[in-house]
Protein backbone atom coordinates (compact mmCIF):
# COMPACT_ATOMS: atom_id res chain seq x y z
CA UNK A 1 0.00 0.00 0.00
CA UNK A 2 1.19 3.64 -0.92
CA UNK A 3 1.63 6.36 1.00
CA UNK A 4 -1.74 7.86 -0.85
CA UNK A 5 -3.92 5.01 0.29
CA UNK A 6 -1.89 4.99 3.91
CA UNK A 7 -3.71 8.67 3.92
CA UNK A 8 -7.09 7.36 2.49
CA UNK A 9 -7.25 4.35 5.38
CA UNK A 10 -6.02 6.62 8.50
CA UNK A 11 -8.92 9.58 7.18
CA UNK A 12 -11.44 6.77 6.58
CA UNK A 13 -10.64 5.52 10.36
CA UNK A 14 -10.37 8.55 11.99
CA UNK A 15 -13.87 9.37 11.09
CA UNK A 16 -15.29 5.72 11.70
CA UNK A 17 -13.25 6.24 15.22
CA UNK A 18 -14.83 9.75 15.78
CA UNK A 19 -18.72 8.68 14.76
CA UNK A 20 -18.78 5.21 15.50
CA UNK A 21 -16.62 4.11 18.62
CA UNK A 22 -18.68 6.88 21.00
CA UNK A 23 -21.79 4.73 19.93
CA UNK A 24 -20.63 1.23 20.75
CA UNK A 25 -19.08 2.50 24.28
CA UNK A 26 -22.63 3.82 24.87
CA UNK A 27 -24.29 0.81 23.93
CA UNK A 28 -21.84 -1.46 26.14
CA UNK A 29 -22.33 0.97 29.33
CA UNK A 30 -26.17 0.50 28.96
CA UNK A 31 -25.67 -3.66 28.36
CA UNK A 32 -23.56 -3.28 31.26
CA UNK A 33 -26.27 -1.34 33.46
CA UNK A 34 -29.39 -3.74 32.19
CA UNK A 35 -27.43 -6.39 32.81
CA UNK A 36 -26.66 -5.86 36.59
CA UNK A 37 -29.70 -4.32 37.36
CA UNK A 38 -31.03 -7.13 38.91
CA UNK A 39 -28.65 -7.45 41.18
CA UNK A 40 -29.43 -4.07 43.03
CA UNK A 41 -32.98 -4.85 43.43
CA UNK A 42 -33.05 -8.29 44.24
CA UNK A 43 -34.50 -7.20 47.75
CA UNK A 44 -37.32 -5.57 46.31
CA UNK A 45 -37.99 -8.33 43.74
CA UNK A 46 -38.66 -10.95 46.77
CA UNK A 47 -40.46 -8.45 49.29
CA UNK A 48 -42.84 -7.43 46.21
CA UNK A 49 -43.02 -10.78 44.17
CA UNK A 50 -41.58 -13.04 46.90
CA UNK A 51 -39.23 -14.60 44.90
CA UNK A 52 -36.55 -16.17 47.22
CA UNK A 53 -33.03 -16.20 47.80
CA UNK A 54 -33.01 -19.06 45.68
CA UNK A 55 -35.26 -18.68 43.08
CA UNK A 56 -33.34 -15.42 42.50
CA UNK A 57 -30.16 -17.24 42.49
CA UNK A 58 -32.08 -19.77 39.19
CA UNK A 59 -32.92 -17.01 37.61
CA UNK A 60 -29.60 -15.09 37.75
CA UNK A 61 -28.19 -17.96 36.40
CA UNK A 62 -30.65 -19.13 33.49
CA UNK A 63 -29.18 -15.74 31.72
CA UNK A 64 -26.00 -17.40 31.40
CA UNK A 65 -27.70 -20.35 29.86
CA UNK A 66 -29.80 -18.30 27.04
CA UNK A 67 -26.35 -15.97 26.50
CA UNK A 68 -24.51 -19.69 26.03
CA UNK A 69 -26.89 -21.71 23.72
CA UNK A 70 -27.18 -18.44 21.15
CA UNK A 71 -24.10 -16.54 21.10
CA UNK A 72 -22.53 -19.21 18.34
CA UNK A 73 -26.17 -18.46 16.18
CA UNK A 74 -26.01 -15.18 17.37
CA UNK A 75 -22.55 -14.00 15.70
CA UNK A 76 -23.60 -16.05 12.66
CA UNK A 77 -26.85 -14.10 11.88
CA UNK A 78 -24.68 -11.01 12.48
CA UNK A 79 -22.71 -12.36 9.43
CA UNK A 80 -25.38 -12.58 7.44
CA UNK A 81 -27.45 -9.39 8.29
CA UNK A 82 -24.25 -7.32 9.35
CA UNK A 83 -23.41 -5.15 12.20
CA UNK A 84 -26.29 -2.09 11.67
CA UNK A 85 -29.01 -4.67 11.41
CA UNK A 86 -27.97 -7.61 14.25
CA UNK A 87 -26.49 -4.78 16.91
CA UNK A 88 -29.34 -2.65 17.13
CA UNK A 89 -31.33 -5.96 16.90
CA UNK A 90 -29.16 -7.05 19.90
CA UNK A 91 -29.96 -3.96 21.91
CA UNK A 92 -33.51 -3.36 20.74
CA UNK A 93 -34.57 -6.70 22.48
CA UNK A 94 -33.17 -6.95 25.08
CA UNK A 95 -34.26 -3.43 26.15
CA UNK A 96 -37.67 -4.80 25.48
CA UNK A 97 -37.36 -7.81 28.17
CA UNK A 98 -36.12 -5.70 30.87
CA UNK A 99 -39.13 -3.33 30.30
CA UNK A 100 -40.96 -6.34 30.38
CA UNK A 101 -39.51 -7.34 33.62
CA UNK A 102 -41.27 -4.39 35.70
CA UNK A 103 -44.29 -6.56 35.00
CA UNK A 104 -42.97 -9.86 36.88
CA UNK A 105 -45.78 -11.35 39.58
CA UNK A 106 -44.44 -14.61 39.51
CA UNK A 107 -40.94 -16.75 40.23
CA UNK A 108 -41.71 -18.63 37.05
CA UNK A 109 -42.39 -14.92 35.21
CA UNK A 110 -38.79 -13.84 36.25
CA UNK A 111 -37.07 -17.32 35.33
CA UNK A 112 -38.47 -16.99 31.47
CA UNK A 113 -37.75 -13.42 31.21
CA UNK A 114 -33.82 -13.59 32.67
CA UNK A 115 -33.51 -16.53 30.18
CA UNK A 116 -34.87 -14.65 27.33
CA UNK A 117 -32.90 -11.84 28.33
CA UNK A 118 -29.45 -13.83 27.89
CA UNK A 119 -30.70 -15.05 24.52
CA UNK A 120 -31.26 -11.77 23.68
CA UNK A 121 -28.26 -10.23 24.76
CA UNK A 122 -25.92 -13.10 23.26
CA UNK A 123 -23.48 -12.34 20.87
CA UNK A 124 -23.22 -8.65 22.04
CA UNK A 125 -19.86 -8.19 23.09
CA UNK A 126 -18.03 -10.55 20.67
CA UNK A 127 -20.26 -8.88 17.37
CA UNK A 128 -18.24 -5.48 18.29
CA UNK A 129 -15.12 -7.35 17.79
CA UNK A 130 -16.50 -8.91 14.59
CA UNK A 131 -17.67 -5.73 13.64
CA UNK A 132 -13.82 -4.30 13.77
CA UNK A 133 -12.51 -6.78 11.96
CA UNK A 134 -15.44 -5.67 8.70
CA UNK A 135 -13.69 -1.89 8.99
CA UNK A 136 -10.49 -1.80 11.17
CA UNK A 137 -7.42 -2.60 9.31
CA UNK A 138 -4.95 -4.55 11.88
CA UNK A 139 -2.37 -1.56 12.71
CA UNK A 140 -5.63 0.18 14.35
CA UNK A 141 -7.33 -2.54 15.60
CA UNK A 142 -6.00 -2.79 18.87
CA UNK A 143 -7.01 1.15 19.63
CA UNK A 144 -10.07 0.07 18.68
CA UNK A 145 -10.45 -2.53 21.03
CA UNK A 146 -8.87 -0.51 24.29
CA UNK A 147 -10.98 2.07 23.62
CA UNK A 148 -14.53 -0.43 23.46
CA UNK A 149 -12.83 -2.08 26.73
CA UNK A 150 -12.19 0.91 28.22
CA UNK A 151 -15.77 1.81 28.10
CA UNK A 152 -17.05 -1.98 29.53
CA UNK A 153 -14.67 -0.70 32.43
CA UNK A 154 -16.43 2.61 32.70
CA UNK A 155 -19.86 1.01 32.62
CA UNK A 156 -19.19 -0.85 36.14
CA UNK A 157 -18.55 2.66 37.47
CA UNK A 158 -21.82 3.68 36.34
CA UNK A 159 -23.84 0.80 36.71
CA UNK A 160 -24.50 1.29 40.76
CA UNK A 161 -25.01 5.12 41.14
CA UNK A 162 -27.50 4.85 37.71
CA UNK A 163 -29.59 2.14 39.19
CA UNK A 164 -29.25 3.19 42.93
CA UNK A 165 -30.95 6.85 41.37
CA UNK A 166 -33.52 5.19 39.91
CA UNK A 167 -34.45 3.41 42.46
CA UNK A 168 -34.70 6.64 44.57
CA UNK A 169 -38.39 7.27 42.66
CA UNK A 170 -39.58 4.30 45.11
CA UNK A 171 -43.53 5.58 45.04
CA UNK A 172 -43.49 7.98 42.54
CA UNK A 173 -46.86 7.77 40.47
CA UNK A 174 -47.40 4.45 43.13
CA UNK A 175 -45.01 2.66 41.79
CA UNK A 176 -42.45 1.06 43.36
CA UNK A 177 -38.48 1.89 42.56
CA UNK A 178 -37.85 -1.24 41.05
CA UNK A 179 -40.35 -0.83 38.44
CA UNK A 180 -38.53 2.29 37.51
CA UNK A 181 -35.16 0.82 37.19
CA UNK A 182 -36.80 -2.10 34.73
CA UNK A 183 -39.10 0.50 32.94
CA UNK A 184 -36.60 3.60 32.08
CA UNK A 185 -33.71 1.18 31.53
CA UNK A 186 -35.29 -0.77 29.19
CA UNK A 187 -36.97 1.60 27.49
CA UNK A 188 -33.47 4.05 26.94
CA UNK A 189 -31.62 0.44 25.57
CA UNK A 190 -35.01 0.47 22.87
CA UNK A 191 -34.58 4.27 22.78
CA UNK A 192 -30.63 3.87 22.05
CA UNK A 193 -30.81 0.55 20.04
CA UNK A 194 -33.35 2.74 17.55
CA UNK A 195 -30.68 5.80 17.10
CA UNK A 196 -27.70 2.99 16.72
CA UNK A 197 -29.40 2.48 13.81
CA UNK A 198 -28.53 5.37 11.83
CA UNK A 199 -25.08 5.67 13.18
CA UNK A 200 -24.16 2.18 12.79
CA UNK A 201 -22.70 1.01 9.04
CA UNK A 202 -21.96 -2.75 8.52
CA UNK A 203 -19.38 -1.95 6.12
CA UNK A 204 -17.27 0.67 4.23
CA UNK A 205 -18.49 0.41 0.52
CA UNK A 206 -22.58 1.70 2.23
CA UNK A 207 -20.72 4.84 4.22
CA UNK A 208 -21.97 7.70 3.13
CA UNK A 209 -20.01 9.60 4.88
CA UNK A 210 -16.63 8.26 3.51
CA UNK A 211 -15.28 9.93 0.49
CA UNK A 212 -15.05 7.29 -2.84
CA UNK A 213 -11.18 7.45 -2.06
CA UNK A 214 -11.24 6.18 1.67
CA UNK A 215 -13.74 3.50 0.74
CA UNK A 216 -11.35 1.91 -1.70
CA UNK A 217 -7.87 2.29 0.26
CA UNK A 218 -10.20 0.88 3.21
CA UNK A 219 -12.02 -2.08 1.57
CA UNK A 220 -8.19 -2.71 -0.14
CA UNK A 221 -6.39 -2.94 3.27
CA UNK A 222 -9.35 -5.16 4.95
CA UNK A 223 -8.89 -7.41 1.83
CA UNK A 224 -5.48 -7.66 2.32
CA UNK A 225 -5.54 -8.16 5.98
CA UNK A 226 -8.00 -11.35 5.30
CA UNK A 227 -5.83 -12.11 2.80
CA UNK A 228 -3.11 -12.50 5.18
CA UNK A 229 -5.50 -14.07 7.90
CA UNK A 230 -5.77 -16.97 5.34
CA UNK A 231 -2.65 -17.59 4.39
CA UNK A 232 -1.59 -17.96 8.51
CA UNK A 233 -4.49 -20.27 8.81
CA UNK A 234 -3.75 -22.83 6.09
CA UNK A 235 0.14 -22.39 7.30
CA UNK A 236 -0.89 -23.30 10.44
CA UNK A 237 -3.29 -26.60 9.43
CA UNK A 238 0.16 -27.67 7.22
CA UNK A 239 2.03 -27.39 9.71
CA UNK A 240 -0.19 -29.44 12.03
Amino acid sequence: MNGHENKAVRSANRKFFARTIPMLILMLIINQIDRTNVGFIKHSLETDVGISTAAFGFGAGLFFVGYALFEIPSNMLMDKYGARVWLTRIMITWGAVVFAMGFVTTPMQFYVLRFLLGVAEAGFFPGILFYFRKWVPNVYRGRATALILTGSAAAYLLSGPVTGGLLELHDFMGLPGWQWVLFIEGALSVLVGIVAAFFLVSKPEEAKWLTIEEKQALSTALQEAASSRDVDTRGSHAGN
